[in-house]
């Protein structure tokens, strides 16, 4: 099979039969694939996880002053929609038959609904609508970013999953702490607070589309159509059937409710241990962010390439998962500054070095990749949507436990903590990678 121009295989009318175009191992791609990639990931992450970071929770603060657990209720609805989402839009690119191929037409597609979502958040004048703003943001953009893994699996070969994993994570890890210092000026202009990350996204994933070639995909025939019935399978995996996917699959899970514990109330939590306002706080933040920038990239960057050279992937998100660890428990159990960043630095490390070796763990270990790598994907990120559902739902359940009336922000970060060294755990048990 003739690898086509991004470095991905060619899909011809011939090869695709019942299950679809068939996947041959990828040629390496080269240097311009990479960087656009690493670019569109950055700014995805830049339209909508800044909103997380920091712009959500000073909408929230601005509207329903003194209810941060309506934070939690606002992204937990974001993640539902996301979850339901994923698998949907993964199985429908798998299946797209365009002459712009099968998976740009998602990426524009996920603009022209997340674009206009930034806008509804802006100009929320209450927290329902702030919630809807919320969720077509993760429906629009959260489309963008599935799309680009499956590209990632359509086009990338073993000895390139770590490299463009770890870069890849940099990027998306660096995004939010850029968004983050952007976001510290704009803390009084509600509109720019949320469009200037957005254009930067626009910017990055039009670039992608323009300049990355991909087949004509109108000559894919399918025999069985997609049916209600078909769509809701798209759903599930059998465990049985792919163990080692189900493991790094409950990994990932697991990991995810701990970060998101740990991550989703950040703001609230400096300016509770610091004893200032929101609003006072994001200055610091904004200078935290800006240190997480190098410990993103080391471990990023560093244990992506690791990961290829060794050839081990397992041990890494083990080492990963131990690094956040330490890192939630020394803010847990901290109320200095020095401290404070000390520990989210450990937590930036951790958290950049597993996600680009668990990335590429998922790559290795990704069922039909040649027939239904999107919808994979797709349920992939039901292991962090489903977390970013439930974990702020169930966060105020912690913040409420013995604190005399205050939050109990040691708690919770304990619990993180719990979490993200048990899904370090958990991938010890994938066995047909090493």
């Amino acid at each position: 099979m003739k690898p086509s121009p991004g470095g991905g295989p060619s899909t011809a009318p011939e090869t695709a039969e019942k299950r679809g175009p068939v996947f041959e191992e990828p040629s390496p791609v080269g240097a311009s694939y990479i960087w656009l990639m690493v670019f569109a990931q950055f700014g995805v992450y830049m339209a909508f996880i800044t909103p997380i970071a920091i712009s959500l929770t000073i909408r929230v603060e601005e509207i329903a002053p003194g209810h941060e657990e309506y934070l939690g209720y606002v992204t937990g609805a974001g993640a539902f929609v996301s979850m339901i989402k994923g698998p949907l839009v993964g199985a429908l690119s798998d299946r797209t038959r365009s002459r712009f191929g099968r998976r740009r037409p998602f990426l524009v597609g996920g603009m022209a609904v997340g674009v206009p979502a930034l806008f509804v958040m802006a100009w929320a004048p209450d927290i329902i609508t702030l919630g809807l703003g919320w969720c077509l943001t993760q429906l629009g953009w959260g489309a963008v970013l599935n799309t680009l893994l499956a590209s990632q699996a359509d086009r990338l070969p073993h000895s390139q999953r770590g490299k463009v994993a770890g870069l890849c994570g940099f990027s998306t890890m660096a995004a939010p702490v850029l968004g983050v210092v952007i976001a510290g000026g704009l803390v009084d202009h509600s509109l720019l607070l949320f469009l200037v990350p957005g254009l930067i996204g626009v910017i990055a994933v039009t670039s992608f589309v323009w300049f990355v070639p991909e087949d004509d995909s109108r000559g894919l025939m399918f025999a069985e159509p997609l049916t209600v019935r078909s769509i809701a399978l798209k759903y599930v995996f059998s465990p049985r059937r792919n163990p080692d996917f189900a493991w790094n699959w409950l990994s990932k899970f697991i990991f995810m409710f701990g970060v998101t514990f740990n991550t989703t109330y950040t703001v609230f939590f400096f300016a509770s241990r610091l004893d200032v306002t929101v609003k006072e706080v994001a200055g610091t933040i904004a200078v935290l962010s800006a240190g997480s920038v190098a410990a993103t990239a080391l471990g990023a960057v560093g244990g992506g390439l690791l990961s290829d050279r060794l050839g081990r992937r397992r041990i890494l998100v083990m080492v990963a998962a131990l690094l956040f660890t330490s890192g939630a428990v020394t803010m847990a159990l901290s109320s200095a500054v020095p401290m404070l960043f000390a520990g989210s630095l450990l937590c930036s490390l951790g958290n950049g070095a597993f996600s680009s070796v668990d990335q590429a763990l998922a790559l290795d270990v990704l069922p039909d990749r040649g027939t239904d790598a999107g919808r994979y994907m797709g349920v992939i990120g039901f292991a962090a949507t489903v977390p970013q559902a439930l974990a702020p739902l169930a966060a105020p359940l912690f913040l409420a436990v013995g604190a005399g009336g205050e939050k109990n922000y040691t708690l919770l970060y304990l619990v993180a903590a719990a979490f993200t060294v048990l899904g370090g755990l958990t991938v010890l048990r994938v066995r047909s990678v090493r």
